[in-house]
């Protein structure tokens, strides 16, 4: 359902050479599965992401969503996903209650379908307290909850997810990875970010481990953790990168990159 093929992203810089975020990346994300992006800050997870949902053009490579290239046929692909990152912007005047349906109806549900996926969205993820405050009032996690909905409204086949529990609380957390699991066996192509290697052994199917723009291990996690001999993820993706990269994991729960870069 998402395929990359030898993707390259390379940014300006103000002196010397062009910053290669992306350097020869390819993997594959299957229907019913959740593919984990995973790597310290400046490892490129975020560019990769905004590539796949039309938000950068790649330098190099191709990346595919359904079958469709992501640059030649942007709009269709867009039509296939859902987009979700840590700082996506609501409407702070609206309530949950009167955003949602003013997506479906952007989407072009009709207002019987529109009515049915918020109130589908709104019982999964445990919503319905807040549906009537407005969302520059919500909560950080409630917030989270209310993007994931917008980002779900239409049904959309395949979830690009960049951080989706960062800065949550215990509860929250747990409700957003179980609704993440819930749309994997619900058929979807889940591929997400995150910082947080312990969360994302218990929640992927599958992992890509990137370090400086280069996808250096793929795999299900018990393969990674039997080639390195390790008993958690964060060891053997240390193991796989050197000590070099021990300050940028060892530092905990970290804010959103900026590109990549």
């Amino acid at each position: 359902m998402i395929e990359v093929i030898d993707l390259v992203k390379t940014f300006p810089t103000t002196a010397g050479p062009e910053k290669r975020a992306v350097d020869q990346v390819s993997f594959r994300v299957e229907r019913g599965e959740i593919y984990g992006l995973l790597g310290p800050n400046g490892a490129g997870k975020t560019t990769t992401l905004r590539i796949l949902s039309g938000l950068l053009r790649p330098t190099a490579g191709q990346a595919r969503i359904g079958g469709l290239d992501v640059v030649e046929e942007a709009h269709r692909t867009k039509q296939l996903i859902g987009f979700l990152t840590a700082n996506t912007g609501l409407y702070q005047r609206l309530s949950p209650r009167e955003l949602l349906p003013y997506f479906a109806d952007l989407h072009g549900l009709n207002r019987a379908t529109g009515r049915r996926r918020v109130a589908e969205l709104c019982g999964w993820l445990g919503m319905e307290s807040f549906m009537d405050i407005r969302c520059g009032a919500l909560s950080t996690g409630q917030r989270q909850r209310t993007n994931i909905a917008r980002a779900l409204i239409a049904d959309p086949p395949v979830l690009i997810m960049d951080e989706p529990t960062l800065g949550l609380d215990v509860l929250t957390n747990r409700v957003i990875l179980e609704f993440i699991r819930h749309q994997r066996d619900q058929g979807k192509a889940i591929l997400l970010s995150t910082h947080y290697l312990d969360e994302a052994e218990t929640l992927c199917d599958r992992i890509g481990l990137l370090h400086e723009g280069r996808l250096i291990a793929e795999g299900p996690v018990g393969g990674l953790l039997a080639r390195t001999g390790c008993a958690r993820l964060s060891d053997a993706f240390l193991r796989l990168v050197g000590p070099g990269a021990a300050p940028a994991l060892a530092a905990g729960p970290c804010g959103p990159e900026d590109a990549g870069r």
